[in-house]
């Protein structure tokens, strides 16, 4: 369980969902969404824990950020951690890869693609 935020300004801890818990429909649902999808992608070709959640190019407000990446989390794709005032992120490839073979590849592919 995710640890409180206490009065000091710290946050919450995020709270990760392991891909070994997650249906396929809770992961082609967090996949379908356009925004998600580019979140994906931006962290499939950024290094691990490079990325804050606001260094990303999408055209959502804070709280929509907040909860898309909430959704990628509860899908077990995307893992956070707070360095200093920055949240930063990585891409649960690997982990999710083992739980659903191929189904980043398929997502990762440019519009159109075969």
């Amino acid at each position: 369980m995710a640890s409180q935020a206490t009065g000091s300004g710290h946050r919450a801890a995020p709270v990760h969902t392991d891909p070994a818990e997650v249906s396929v429909l809770t992961a082609l649902s967090a996949l379908a969404d356009p925004v998600r999808i580019q979140l994906v992608r931006e962290l499939a070709g950024s290094a691990e824990w490079t990325r804050s959640c606001g260094s990303f190019d999408v055209s959502v407000g804070k709280a929509a950020l907040s909860h898309h990446f909430s959704v990628l989390r509860g899908a077990g794709l995307v893992e956070q951690r707070d360095q200093g005032p920055r949240r930063v992120n990585r891409l649960r490839r690997e982990e999710f890869d083992a739980c659903f073979p191929g189904l980043l590849d398929l997502a990762l592919r440019p519009d159109g693609s075969p």
